[in-house]
Order: structure tokens, then sequence, then C-alpha cells
């Protein structure tokens, strides 16, 4: 059954995450975008958002753009995953480009399947995990509603 892409969460804003936030948001898709609590609050100014909002910033002056028009940076809603997993319920596709390590990925998995609507699309941004490895463990309908998908780096840019 064919499914309509309303709103899209992607967790980790390093480069490759906010950069296919943005490519998102360039299609006109509001996007969630969440990463950890900064480890040194008084470092981040005491914003729980820092990374995730640092990244949407840095995108902005970055060339070439990853926004076609700067415009599209208010698509984006930034936020942490400690205190924004619930905005996943509404999300149709939710993306994971975090660490490359099997542990990181699973603990975001187990935030994701506790937060997410029923139905929709879990994927990774990973290139070197398997999929059989990735969805070890995961409950069965975790399973059926994940896979991968693969962005290049810059998202924008690369077919």
């Amino acid at each position: 059954m064919a499914q309509d892409i309303k709103k899209v969460a992607v967790i980790g804003s390093g480069v490759m995450g906010s950069g296919i936030a943005a490519q998102i948001a360039n299609a006109g898709v509001p996007v969630v975008l969440l990463d950890i609590v900064p480890p040194d609050l008084e470092k981040a100014g005491g914003d729980r958002n820092a990374f995730a909002k640092g990244a949407i910033a840095k995108m902005l002056k970055t060339d070439p753009a990853p926004f076609m028009r700067k415009s599209n940076a208010k698509l984006i809603t930034p936020g942490n995953l400690d205190d924004d997993l619930d905005q996943l319920g509404d999300c149709d596709w939710i993306i994971e480009v975090v660490l490359e390590d099997v542990k990181v990925k699973h603990a975001t998995y187990a935030k994701i399947e506790a937060n997410r609507k029923k139905g929709s699309i879990v994927t990774s941004n990973t290139s070197t995990i398997p999929l059989a490895k990735l969805v070890e463990g995961q409950p069965e309908n975790f399973k059926n509603d994940f896979m991968i998908t693969h962005f290049f780096n810059p998202p924008r840019y690369m077919r």
C-alpha cells in the first residue's frame, strides 16, 4: 500500500543527518531533526537542542548550499532525543543517521520503537552495517517497517 510522506524525522544532526534533513525540507516536507542533549550544557549555553540548532545554522552558511532556498530551513524543527521523542508519533518516515556502531543504533531503535506510530517507515543511512545486524533482536513489526536508505554526501547534489 502506498503511503504519503507528510512528515519526516531525522535522528542525528551531523553532516549527513543535517544534509538529509535539508534535502527533505527542499521537497517541502516538514522535518524533525533530533540529536543528543549536549553533554556539557553550560558550554552549549544551556540549550538542550544546541546540536540540532547548530546544524541548521551551519547549513545556512554552507557552500555549496544544502538548501535550495534558505527559507526551507523553516521546515526543520530542532529537538533532542531526551525531550522530543514524542514528535516521532507524527512522522511517516524516520531516518536514523547516528554513529556507525550497532550498539548505538540498537539503543536508538529502542527509542524509535517506543515512540513511533504504527506503520511508519524506519530507515538507516548506514553504508557499512548489514541489514541483518541492524534488525537483530528487534520486534517483528519494527523489522517489517525497516530498510536501509543510503544518501551520498552532499545529499542535495549526489544522485
